[in-house]
């Protein structure tokens, strides 16, 4: 009995223990946080997490852009402005004066061929048949033409007869003269830009495409600019994309306003507003570019016929100037005789003469259609249009 007793009170006593540190850790309380440690001035500043929020800003004054110290010194630097981009400044193109005397060295080609071979043939001691036909068919192929190299070959003949003795500058003179001649000396080969009473000059300006038509006008308008006229340019070749482009391009290098219409629109009309524009400005000179499509010859002269009539519904054409590509020799005079059916040709203008050696088409061109060569290309760079001048060309053909 007493053994039960005692168990019963042993299970009571590990009951109440048991049930004491249940509610015991019930009601336990949190330790509190540890004090913040001191922070570490040598760490790097914590990173941020996602959701973190921002500290509340401090109220204090604002510091001005000229107070803060910017990275790499201590002295406070001035904000740079960007830069400007100046537009391109109009170009003054050079004095044309003497210009194809500049340009002599461009016809080395032509004289090598011309001028040196005639010479080297005409200082051998006996002038045979056979020599005098070497002298024609040098001729012949610097494109000076059948009629004028028997005309040339028939006067040295005679005059290297009445001479007699040969020297190389007897010669060389002998030449230059007969060339001169033939040539031309006595031709106005201004081009007739200032009418008389009235202005604008107007200027139609022909010729297939591919002979450098566009590039020419746009030359030519950097010459009359060089001489102090004022320009405005008529884009009137609409059949080619980039013609008008081109046209402005040149235009806008020395100040020249251009007029230009819609693509494939009518040339004609482009004519009469470039004409009209120009008066309305006071300019000195119109430069009319137009189309130079060779499929048919009717096709041709009804459109050239067309710009000509329009215009002249401002006032007449003072110069309509046929371009010609030297290179194409003989060829391009069979281009030339179709022109000249089409239009009066007033004045001849002859490019990519520094890559011939056929030099000789000055002659032969003017002998074909009867009008003078005003102008020559001599390269490719902007003021390499000169004024032909006689006297200047031979010399450069023949050398020294």
């Amino acid at each position: 009995m007493e053994t039960v007793i005692l168990a019963v009170v042993i299970a009571v006593v590990v009951l109440a223990v048991l049930g004491g540190l249940v509610v015991g850790s019930r009601r336990k309380k949190p330790l509190p946080p540890p004090p913040p440690a001191a922070p570490d001035i040598t760490a790097p500043p914590a990173e941020p997490h996602v959701g973190d929020e921002a500290e509340t800003p401090r109220e204090e004054p604002r510091r001005t852009i000229e107070e803060v110290d910017l990275p790499g010194g201590g002295a406070t630097t001035a904000v740079e402005e960007p830069p400007v981009v100046e537009a391109p400044g109009i170009e003054i193109p050079e004095p044309t004066a003497g210009r194809l005397v500049r340009l002599r060295a461009r016809l080395s080609r032509s004289q090598t061929a011309l001028g040196q071979g005639l010479l080297t043939l005409l200082s051998r001691e006996h002038l045979d048949e056979d020599t005098w036909e070497e002298i024609e068919e040098t001729l012949l192929v610097a494109d000076v033409g059948v009629m004028p190299t028997q005309e040339l070959v028939e006067r040295l003949r005679e005059r290297v007869k009445v001479l007699g003795t040969r020297t190389p500058d007897e010669l060389r003179g002998l030449l230059r003269d007969e060339l001169l001649k033939l040539v031309g000396t006595e031709v106005d080969r201004a081009v007739k830009t200032e009418p008389e009473g009235r202005k604008p000059g107007i200027v139609m300006v022909v010729g297939v495409n591919g002979t450098g038509k566009t590039t020419t006008t746009g030359k030519l308008a950097r010459v009359l600019v060089a001489d102090g006229r004022t320009v405005v340019l008529g884009a009137a070749d609409t059949f080619r994309a980039a013609a008008a482009d081109q046209l402005q391009t040149w235009g806008d290098r020395v100040g020249a306003h251009t007029v230009r219409g819609p693509e494939a629109g009518d040339p004609a009309s482009v004519a009469f507003d470039a004409v009209k524009e120009g008066k309305e400005m006071g300019v000195d000179v119109v430069l009319i570019d137009t189309a130079g499509r060779l499929h048919t010859k009717t096709g041709l002269m009804d459109e050239l016929g067309k710009v000509k009539r329009v215009v002249e519904k401002h006032a007449p054409l003072d110069e309509v100037l046929l371009v010609l590509d030297a290179t194409t020799g003989q060829n391009g005079l069979v281009q030339a005789r179709v022109f000249a059916e089409v239009v009066d040709i007033t004045g001849i203008v002859l490019t990519k003469l520094d890559g011939t050696a056929k030099g000789g088409i000055v002659i032969a061109v003017q002998r074909e259609l009867g009008v003078p060569v005003k102008l020559i290309g001599l390269g490719e760079g902007a003021d390499d249009l000169a004024p032909f001048e006689p006297a200047a060309f031979v010399d450069a053909l023949i050398g020294e």
